[in-house]
C-alpha cells in the first residue's frame, strides 16, 4: 500500500505527475490555484476534495455573484427574528411561543434522470438531514416536480421512478407529503426537475450549527457505513450538461435506505435532547469532502481525521473515493471527550454504527491520515469556502424583444357557449391543470396526525403544537413560461403566488427558501435570465418586507443545446395561530355567494390557454403589483372566520379556479361574468383569489376589502351539481370531473 499511496510528502517530491483533473471536472486555471493554493501538486485525496467541492453544485461559482445580492434584505420576519440563515444547512425562523420553523428546498435533478428512484428518493433523504442538523424534527415534505410531455417515452420512464422514490422514501420516513407541484413542459424533456422540501420543528434552546470547535473535541462519524454508491454524485453529475444522449458523467447514483435514516433521526433528535453535540453536519453532497472541510472552516480552523476508521461497505475503496462518496444516511457529530462515552451509548441503542474517526485541533489546517501516512494537508477554507469566484458574461438574448413582441392577443379564441365549455373541458383535462392524485396518492399525507391542510389545497399546513394550534402553512411555485417571458418578473409571480396561497389558508407569510433551476450558466442567454430572476427575488421580498433563509442553485439543467424553462421555485412558508380557523379551498356549502377578489385583466401571454390550445409562448406575463398582495394577503387574514373558502386563482385562470372549488365536495356552482367571458374565465392575471361567504355577510366583507383597497366583484352562488356560466354554457360536475381526473391515469397505466 505504501508504494502507490499518493501522499503529501510523495506530492511535494513529484510535481510534475499526470493528473486527472479534466476527468474530475476542475478547469485547468482551477487546477492551477489549487496547485498555487498548496506550493505543490495536490495528493491524489486531495485533488478529489478540491474537485467536489469545487463543483458547481456545491460552490456555487457562478451564481454566488448574483445571490449576495439577497443579504441586503433585513433579516428577520414580520412577526420576529431569523435565527440562522443563508450559509447554514437551512434558514431557521421564530414562529412565536418559544417555537421555531426550519425549512428548505433543494434539487436532485440529474441523478433523478440517471436512476429514478434512488435519485428521487435521496433527494428527499438529503433534505431531511438538512432540517435534522439545525436541530429540528422533521414533520413535512413537499416536492415541486417538472416532466416533459406527458406523453413522451421518456416521461413515461422517469416520472413512475420519481414518484415512487418520493413516496417510498417520505413514507417509510413516516413524514407526509402535504405539497408541492407536477408541471409538463417538452424543455423537461431529459431533464426533469426534482426539488424536495422538508419543514422542521425545534425550540429555540435547540438550534446547532455546524461548526467544529473547541480544541480536543472528538469527530465522530456514525450512521450507515461508505460504499462505492454516488462517488462524485450529485456534485460531479450535477455540474455538467446532459448531452443528446443522456448525461456525460455517469457516476454511481447514491442508494437510499429510510429505515436507517429514520433510525438516525431518533437517534440524532436523543443525542440533541441530552445535549451532547458541539458541531453537526449531515453528509450529503460531496460527502466526507464537505462534512470535514465546512466544519473545520467554520469552527476552529483546524482537523486531524483518520480515514481508515471509516467504516466501509466495501473493503476496496482507496482513500479518495472514501472522500468523494456520496453514501446516503450519514452524520458527523463533535462532541467533547467527556460526553463520547454517552454519545455512542445512544447511538447503540438505535443500532446506529458511530465511530470517533479524528478531532479538532488548534493547527487552522485540515489533516487526513490513511493508515498513518498524510493524504490530506490543505487550509480547509480554501476547500469548503474559497472556491473560485466566476464572473460569467450575460446579456439580454438577441431573441426576447421578438418573443416578448409575440403576445397572445392575435390567437383565435372561441365565440359562443359551447366553444367556451369546449376549451374549459380540455383544459381541466391538460396534463398541468388535471387531478394530480395519481401522483399525490402515493404519498401519505396525514401519518404522525398534525397535518391540518395538504393537495389539492393551495398550501400544506402542519400544526406544530397540539395544545396551542399554533402551525405553519408551506405552499411552492413557479411558472417557468412566464419566468422565460420575463425572468425578473417570472420570479416576482413565483414568489407572489406562494405569498397568496400561504395567505389564502389564513396564515402570515414570513419568508421564504427558493430552488434556482436554470440552464448552463456558460450561456450568456441563461446567465441573464438568472440574474434577472435574482433581482427580481430580491426585489420582491424587500417590498413584501420578508427574508430569503437559503435555497439551492442547479444549473447546467439542459439538454444539448436546448435549456430548460428559468425554473426559480419560490417556497413561502407562513404562521397560523390557531389551525382550527384555517379558511379551506374548496366550497364548503350550498347557497354561498361567491366574489372575486382582485382585478381581472386581458392577460393571456404564458397561460395556460395559449400553451394547451395554441402551443404559443410569448408576449408579457401577468403583471406583477406585490403592494396588491400584500394587502390582499392581510385582507384574507382578517377575514378568517368570515369567509369559508378562499382559493387563488392562478394556472388555468378563474374557471379553473371555480372548477377545483367545485369538485372537491360536488358542490355546482353559477356565476354571471362580464360581457367579455373568455378573458374573465381564462386569463392569468395575478392578485385574485375566489372566496365563498354566507349570503348575509356579501357586506361586511365588501367593506373589509374597500378598507385594505382590495377590487371585489360578486360572481355567483354554490349549488347545484353544475358548473353554470349564465348566458354561455353548463358542463355537469359528472362531466368535468371525468375530463378532470382521466388523464393521468389513462397514460400511466
Amino acid at each position: 500500500m505504501k508504494s502507490t499511496l499518493d501522499t503529501v510528502a510523495v506530492a511535494a517530491q513529484d510535481p510534475s505527475r499526470e493528473q486527472p483533473w479534466a476527468d474530475l471536472g476542475l478547469k485547468a486555471d482551477e487546477y492551477a490555484e489549487i496547485r498555487q493554493i498548496l506550493g505543490r501538486r495536490p495528493t491524489s485525496s486531495e485533488l478529489a476534495m478540491y474537485s467536489v467541492m469545487w463543483s458547481e453544485h456545491c460552490s456555487y461559482k457562478s451564481s454566488k455573484v448574483h445571490l449576495k445580492q439577497f443579504s441586503e434584505i433585513p433579516q428577520e420576519t414580520p412577526i420576529g427574528a431569523m435565527l440562522a440563515g443563508i450559509g447554514e444547512n437551512a434558514g431557521v425562523i421564530d414562529i412565536g411561543q418559544g417555537y421555531a420553523v426550519t425549512f428548505k428546498v433543494e434539487s436532485h435533478n440529474h441523478p433523478s434522470y440517471v436512476e429514478p428512484y434512488q435519485g428521487a428518493a435521496t433527494g428527499v433523504g438529503g433534505i431531511v438531514r438538512d432540517i435534522l442538523a439545525m436541530g429540528a424534527r422533521p414533520v413535512a415534505v413537499m416536492d415541486p416536480l417538472r416532466f416533459g410531455p406527458l406523453d413522451a417515452p421518456d416521461t413515461q420512464r422517469v416520472l413512475p421512478g420519481i414518484v415512487a422514490g418520493v413516496g417510498g422514501y417520505g413514507n417509510c420516513l413516516g413524514l407526509p407529503n402535504i405539497g408541492g407541484e407536477a408541471v409538463f413542459d417538452e424543455t423537461y424533456l431529459g431533464n426533469p426537475l426534482v426539488n424536495a422540501l422538508c419543514v422542521g420543528v425545534l425550540k429555540h434552546e435547540d438550534l446547532h450549527l455546524a461548526k467544529a470547535s473547541g480544541v480536543g473535541n472528538q469527530v465522530i462519524l456514525y450512521g450507515a457505513r461508505t460504499g462505492g454508491d454516488g462517488i462524485g454524485g450529485v456534485s460531479v453529475l450535477a455540474s455538467e450538461t446532459f448531452d443528446a444522449d443522456g448525461p456525460a458523467k455517469r457516476p454511481s447514483v447514491q442508494v437510499g435506505d429510510p429505515f436507517m435514516e429514520k433510525l438516525l433521526i431518533e437517534c440524532t433528535l436523543e443525542i440533541f435532547a441530552a445535549g451532547l453535540v458541539a458541531g453537526i453536519q449531515d453528509l450529503g453532497g460531496a460527502g466526507l469532502s464537505c462534512a470535514t472541510s465546512e466544519l473545520a472552516s467554520a469552527g476552529d480552523g483546524g482537523m486531524h481525521v483518520e480515514l481508515d476508521r471509516v467504516p466501509l461497505r466495501d473493503s476496496t475503496l482507496a482513500p479518495e473515493e472514501i472522500l468523494m462518496s456520496e453514501s446516503q444516511e450519514r452524520m458527523m457529530a463533535v462532541v467533547e471527550p467527556d460526553d463520547v462515552a454517552a454519545f455512542m451509548a445512544i447511538c447503540a441503542k438505535w443500532d446506529v454504527e458511530a465511530v470517533v474517526i479524528g478531532e479538532v485541533t488548534e493547527t487552522g489546517r485540515l489533516h487526513i491520515d490513511w493508515h498513518g501516512e498524510r493524504v490530506v494537508d490543505v487550509p480547509p477554507r480554501s476547500v469548503a469556502h474559497d472556491g473560485p469566484t466566476y464572473h460569467r458574461p450575460f446579456a439580454r438574448p438577441s431573441w426576447q424583444d421578438a418573443l416578448q413582441a409575440d403576445g397572445a392577443e392575435a390567437l383565435p379564441r372561441p365565440t359562443g357557449g359551447e366553444e367556451l365549455k369546449e376549451t374549459l373541458l380540455r383544459l381541466v383535462a391538460s396534463p398541468n391543470l388535471c387531478d394530480k392524485s395519481w401522483i399525490t396518492d402515493q404519498y401519505d399525507r396525514y401519518v404522525r396526525g398534525n397535518t391540518v391542510l395538504a393537495q389539492p389545497s393551495d398550501s400544506g399546513m402542519i400544526r406544530v403544537d397540539e395544545s396551542t394550534n399554533l402551525g405553519v402553512a408551506v405552499s411552492t411555485d413557479c411558472n417557468g413560461r412566464f419566468a422565460k417571458l420575463d425572468p425578473y418578473a417570472g420570479a416576482q409571480l413565483a414568489l407572489a403566488e406562494s405569498y397568496r396561497n400561504v395567505a389564502t389558508g389564513g396564515a402570515t407569510p414570513l419568508a421564504i427558501s427558493d430552488c434556482l433551476n436554470f440552464g448552463s450558466p456558460e450561456d450568456p442567454d441563461v446567465m441573464w435570465q438568472f440574474a434577472e430572476a435574482c433581482r427580481g427575488l430580491k426585489d420582491g421580498c424587500l417590498e413584501l418586507g420578508i427574508p430569503v433563509t437559503g435555497g439551492n442553485v442547479s444549473l447546467y439543467n439542459q439538454t444539448g443545446e436546448t435549456a430548460i424553462l428559468p425554473t426559480p421555485v419560490v417556497a413561502v412558508l407562513g404562521v397560523i395561530d390557531d389551525v382550527t380557523r384555517r379558511t379551506p379551498s374548496a366550497f364548503e356549502a350550498a347557497g354561498e355567494t361567491v366574489l372575486l377578489l382582485g382585478e381581472t385583466r386581458e392577460e393571456l401571454s404564458g397561460s395556460e390557454w395559449a400553451h394547451v390550445v395554441h402551443g404559443h409562448l410569448g408576449g408579457l406575463p401577468p403583471r406583477v403589483d406585490l403592494a396588491a398582495e400584500k394587502s390582499l394577503a392581510e385582507l384574507l387574514r382578517e377575514a378568517v372566520g368570515l369567509i369559508t373558502s378562499a382559493h387563488d386563482v392562478s394556472d388555468g385562470g378563474l374557471a379553473q379556479t371555480l372548477v377545483e372549488s367545485a369538485l372537491k365536495h360536488h358542490i355546482g356552482v353559477t356565476v354571471s361574468l362580464p360581457d367579455d367571458a373568455f378573458v374573465a374565465l381564462f386569463a392569468e392575471s395575478a392578485g385574485r383569489v375566489v372566496v365563498t361567504v354566507p349570503s348575509g355577510d356579501v357586506e361586511r366583507l365588501s367593506a373589509l376589502a374597500a378598507r385594505h383597497g382590495v377590487p371585489v366583484s360578486e360572481l355567483g352562488t354554490t349549488g347545484g351539481d353544475s358548473f353554470v356560466v349564465e348566458g354561455h354554457f353548463e358542463a355537469a360536475l359528472l362531466e368535468l370531473r371525468s375530463a378532470w381526473m382521466a388523464t393521468l391515469p389513462a397514460a400511466l397505466a
